[in-house]
């Protein structure tokens, strides 16, 4: 868990008024004991979770990848090649969703706007670290054209359909 108080604040207050948005289909599943809390979902989202990442193509049509993302500072980070259909959809048209989903276990699931992070971006080296020591080895060094990205959540929401279970094994 490397977010700072401020940032579990500002995540739970995007939890709140992204539940507050939704429908109520939505509000009808995720209720209340199944809903997870900012505090919750730091707590659980450690590690590399395989993300399903949605972006849009130049004729709108809906396009979904897997990732490899890490929870960090309270949103979704992610690398790949510069030259991957969701890279250049993305640098192009930045909104994207994702979703995590470990069965009926844990759901998370995340819009907004995906930003690149280049080796000058304050917060690379950190992500660099988070990566290299996860990994064994830099994404950096995995080719010539990797990409950093992470996403600028406007709208999140988790669930857990027995958070008594989620919270006693984080996810992996």
């Amino acid at each position: 868990m490397k977010e700072t108080a401020t940032e579990v604040t500002q995540l739970q207050e995007l939890l709140d008024a992204a539940y507050e948005r939704s429908t109520e289909h939505l509000r009808n599943i995720i209720t209340g004991p199944r809903r997870l809390d900012a505090a919750e979902l730091v707590q659980v989202l450690t590690g590399m979770c395989t993300l399903n990442l949605a972006t849009v193509t130049a004729r709108g049509e809906p396009r979904i990848s897997a990732v490899d993302g890490h929870f960090l500072h309270a949103r979704w980070v992610f690398t790949t090649s510069a030259s991957a259909a969701k890279a250049r959809h993305l640098k192009k048209r930045p909104a994207a969703s994702i979703s995590y989903v470990d069965g009926e276990r844990i759901g998370v699931f995340s819009h907004g706007n995906v930003e690149f992070l280049t080796a000058d971006h304050p917060d690379f080296a950190e992500i660099e670290e988070h990566l290299t020591n996860h990994y064994g080895s830099s994404p950096s060094s995995w080719g010539d054209d990797i990409v950093y990205c992470r996403l600028q959540p406007s709208w999140m929401v988790g669930y857990a359909f027995d958070k008594s279970a989620v919270l006693e094994t984080p996810a992996r």
